[in-house]
């Protein structure tokens, strides 16, 4: 793969311990009182952790302290698998996939790529000289065009990606000639996208978005269906009770009309899956971002970090 120049990814995986931006919730039970402290795991995930937070009050949650309920997702995983750490994804208690951002790949307004079809098959033929642009090196966009790639069976280490710390410098390199394409959040390239400035290709969610014109992936004929997902995860030596009371709250959560409003508010996919079917579904959302990872020739193929529904702690 001809190596282009990759910018630093700092997730604030120390904000993990350090308890930044902490909420409390708690609510009462059977004559006792359930409380849960909910934590941004980085700064990237404030934002939902905010308006987690804020759901559960009106549900029914008050202020309190309890059990720590910290919030994190896919940059996180991917980020561990990158540099074999072993953070929270490894060592935390799965309880709910909560959100996600839909990813849009797109072109410049003049770009010659007409439509998906023509940008696949160029990538497929050419994917060495098809110039892409997005988020840092490993990081969801990345992760989105190495399952393209490899999803139109094209040859993955050849894809010629460039990583900028933000969507504003990822949109520069592609006005300016130095990408031919760019992935990125939705929410992130709207403003773009509705100016005139890009055009969107194709969207990763599994559906249409219903106020964009634009096909899905699995319509354009690549089995992929993706988002940059956020999720609660509990602590690592979290008892059975405590889980099971956690899950209710997620799914007490996640079901009301505050959350869905705050999605919708936000741009973010609502996409629910708690308890036994959340853990199962990581576990092959960890070995994907592994293969793709290892297919973009980020990690070695001989190496694991994770260990997901079959190691000792019960994961």
């Amino acid at each position: 793969m001809r190596r282009r120049r990759f910018f630093a990814w700092g997730l604030g995986v120390a904000a993990i311990a350090a308890g930044c931006g902490t909420e409390h919730v708690t609510r009462g039970a059977a004559g006792r009182r359930t409380e849960f402290s909910i934590n941004p795991g980085g700064r990237r995930w404030d934002r939902v952790g905010q308006a987690f937070a804020g759901a559960a009050r009106t549900s029914g949650y008050e202020t309190g302290a309890g059990t720590r309920i910290t919030l994190t997702g896919l940059p996180a995983l991917a980020d561990a698998e990158l540099n074999s750490s072993k953070a929270l994804l490894h060592t935390a208690t799965p309880l709910s996939r909560l959100a996600g951002d839909v990813e849009v790949v797109v072109v410049p307004a003049n770009s010659r790529f007409k439509d998906f079809a023509d940008f696949g098959a160029h990538l497929l033929a050419q994917p060495g000289q098809t110039l892409l642009a997005g988020g840092p090196q490993g990081a969801p966009d990345h992760l989105l065009f190495g399952l393209i790639a490899k999803g139109l069976g094209a040859d993955t280490r050849q894809v010629d990606y460039t990583g900028y710390p933000s969507c504003q410098e990822a949109g520069v390199a592609l006005l300016s000639g130095k990408a031919v394409a760019a992935a990125g959040t939705l929410a992130d390239w709207r403003t773009s996208i509705a100016k005139g400035r890009v055009r969107a290709l194709t969207v990763s969610s599994a559906v249409r978005m219903p106020d964009l014109d634009v096909p899905t992936l699995l319509e354009s004929g690549v089995r992929v269906d993706f988002a940059d997902w956020t999720a609660a995860f509990g602590p690592d030596d979290m008892p059975d009770e405590s889980r099971e009371s956690a899950i209710r709250m997620c799914e007490d959560v996640t079901g009301s009309p505050g959350w869905q409003a705050a999605c919708r508010a936000a741009g973010w996919i609502s996409i629910p899956l708690s308890g036994d079917d959340f853990t199962r579904w990581l576990g092959s959302e960890v070995e994907r971002t592994r293969a793709v990872l290892r297919d973009l020739g980020l990690v070695d193929a001989t190496k694991a970090t994770t260990c997901w529904g079959s190691c000792g702690n019960g994961h």
